[in-house]
């Protein structure tokens, strides 16, 4: 539960608030690409945490399993393979922010990705909340 309240609290709630919030847009970007690094590693951390706890249990619950698994792939594809390219980008733009119109397309398709998959794992999370509930 820690785990899915923290992706929809930081994704759906903080960032876009610090968007609306601050007149910086870099600012904010830069702030909530902190809370989505921090974000990221906390569900690499709750999802080997649950995955080894169901791992052992008998029987295996092996939808929770595959939801776990689902949502780590989510993270580490979205966040470790796809937030670097996306952090080269912002690096070559300065501090101005400003960047090329080849650049600003590319960023815009690896944050659409990445978005997609940080959706996904938001709503595998509500799954895996939801067939937890189940079992008790």
């Amino acid at each position: 539960m820690l785990w899915v309240s923290s992706l929809w609290t930081v994704g759906y709630l903080v960032a876009p608030t610090l968007f609306v919030t601050l007149p910086d847009r870099v600012l904010a970007g830069t702030i909530a690409g902190s809370m989505f690094r921090v974000e990221a590693w906390w569900s690499v951390a709750c999802g080997l945490v649950l995955f080894a706890l169901h791992a052992t249990r008998k029987p295996r619950p092996n939808r929770v399993l595959w939801l776990i698994a689902a949502m780590l792939a989510c993270t580490l594809l979205g966040y470790f393979a796809l937030h670097p390219f996306m952090a080269a980008l912002r690096e070559a733009a300065g501090p101005s922010g400003i960047m090329t119109a080849d650049a600003r397309m590319q960023f815009g398709v690896l944050h659409g990705v990445s978005s997609g998959l940080y959706l996904i794992a938001s709503l595998l999370g509500l799954a895996l909340v939801l067939q937890s509930r189940d079992k008790e």
